[in-house]
């Protein structure tokens, strides 16, 4: 999962920086941010200060403090310590799960039907989405950053919606999973969404979501050719659910899918672990005194005091 730093700009109004221009912001970034401990440190490589980067258009004070939130996040929820046994309860009904097909792009798929929740535990519901995502993750090509995320609304009611999960959701996401999002593809939702969508502030969901994430949101319906186009430019038809209007109509079988789950979990010490800090620059000096917990402060302009040591409380990427 290397950074391109000449990928081209997901917004229109985001700034339009040079290579070399993003590769000094990344530097600045790693000043700010200061020695981390090895453990936080993995999750700093130039792809990732990128993605907070362009989350918070190039701010280098405010990407770094988006960075240490997440960074203290991870340190104390250890979203890739969760296993499957742990959360494959929130599994069962097929809400979430990663496809075994990828779009054209080679993105990583979610799936998801809101239709088919099965827990009133926020909680559970939070920690079952953060494992669905670091396995995403864990399934990128090397040349790929982002996902896509496959929203079916078959059988779906407002009763399914909950602000307290939505809200956490959307704050889960997107403070701690920057730039993941390629595109979301809502598909056959209730007719009314598009318009509330699109011309008035949705009071359930669009107004916990950033103007960046509300663009890559499209809707396709099954019986709108000019709709279902989207899907066939995205993904080959032979692969893609019969659901989403492709010719694969196996469905989602949980006891498959806990096989695939189980291997993957095998698979995510050694991705944290072997060379997998993704960047181009020399690993930062560690700090000589042992960094706790308390390491990081998001809300400092550096952490690196004049002695070496690091003032402030840690996080996730």
């Amino acid at each position: 999962m290397s950074v391109d730093l000449k990928k081209s700009s997901s917004n229109s109004s985001e700034k339009s920086l040079t290579c070399e221009e993003q590769q000094t912001k990344i530097t600045e970034m790693r000043k700010l941010i200061g020695p981390l401990p090895e453990k936080l440190a993995i999750y700093c490589s130039d792809a990732a200060i990128a993605r907070y980067l362009r989350a918070r258009n190039w701010n280098v004070k405010k990407a770094s403090k988006m960075l240490k939130e997440t960074l203290k996040w991870r340190a104390e929820y250890k979203p890739e310590e969760i296993r499957w046994e742990e959360v494959a309860r929130e599994a069962e009904t097929g809400k979430i799960y990663r496809s075994n097909y990828i779009d054209k792009h080679g993105r990583t798929v979610l799936v998801m039907r809101p239709s088919c929740q099965n827990s009133k535990s926020t909680k559970g519901q939070i920690r079952y989405l953060v494992y669905c995502m670091e396995n995403a993750i864990l399934n990128l090509p090397a040349y790929q950053e982002q996902m896509v995320w496959l929203i079916d609304f078959n059988g779906f009611n407002l009763s399914h919606i909950s602000v307290k999960v939505t809200r956490e959701t959307a704050h889960v996401l997107q403070e701690h999973y920057p730039e993941r999002l390629g595109v979301a593809i809502l598909y056959n939702p209730p007719k009314f969404f598009e318009p509330f969508w699109t011309y008035a502030p949705w009071q359930l969901v669009k107004p916990f979501l950033e103007p960046k994430t509300q663009n890559k949101v499209k809707f396709v319906y099954s019986d709108d050719l000019n709709t279902k186009k989207i899907m066939e430019d995205l993904f080959d038809t032979e692969k893609l659910e019969s659901a989403f209007g492709g010719n694969d109509d196996s469905g989602f079988n949980i006891n498959k899918y806990a096989e695939r789950m189980r291997e993957d979990d095998k698979r995510i010490p050694a991705f944290w672990t072997r060379g997998n800090t993704q960047s181009t620059a020399p690993p930062e000096p560690m700090p000589t005194s042992t960094v706790g917990l308390n390491s990081i402060d998001p809300n400092s302009d550096s952490n690196a005091s004049d002695n070496g040591k690091v003032d402030g409380p840690p996080s996730h990427v």
